[in-house]
């Protein structure tokens, strides 16, 4: 994807992005995108759900469907749900992949030629 042109994939089903608002012409469907350059997802980005209720609602059926599937489950992080139910302002943000970004930018092949410090595998 985006080896050609750049390409933006937007439109993600609401089930896959569990942490995005839903887009209010169409709740099916989430509010983010990812950038893809070159074949790289350069960026990520979307609005964040800032309704407990909803969310607590999401991770249960996401844990529900885990459990049907693998016979396990996780539990929610109640930290993050009181943060909700506190107050979370109407936000969005954008990953960019800097070490991408300069991939892309100086030719290199792979991630690791790129890196400010080694990685071990």
């Amino acid at each position: 994807m985006g080896r050609d042109v750049p390409a933006i994939l937007y439109d993600y089903p609401a089930s896959l992005a569990s942490l995005s608002r839903r887009k209010p012409e169409d709740p099916r469907f989430a509010e983010r995108f990812e950038l893809y350059v070159c074949g790289v997802e350069l960026a990520n980005a979307f609005s964040e759900l800032t309704d407990a209720q909803e969310q607590r609602e999401r991770f249960a059926a996401e844990m529900a469907l885990k459990n049907k599937l693998y016979n396990e489950t996780y539990p929610a992080d109640e930290s993050f749900l009181r943060a909700l139910d506190y107050g979370l302002p109407e936000s969005a943000g954008i990953a960019l992949g800097v070490d991408r970004l300069v991939m892309l930018a100086t030719g290199a092949e792979h991630i690791s030629q790129v890196l400010w410090a080694p990685v071990q595998v």
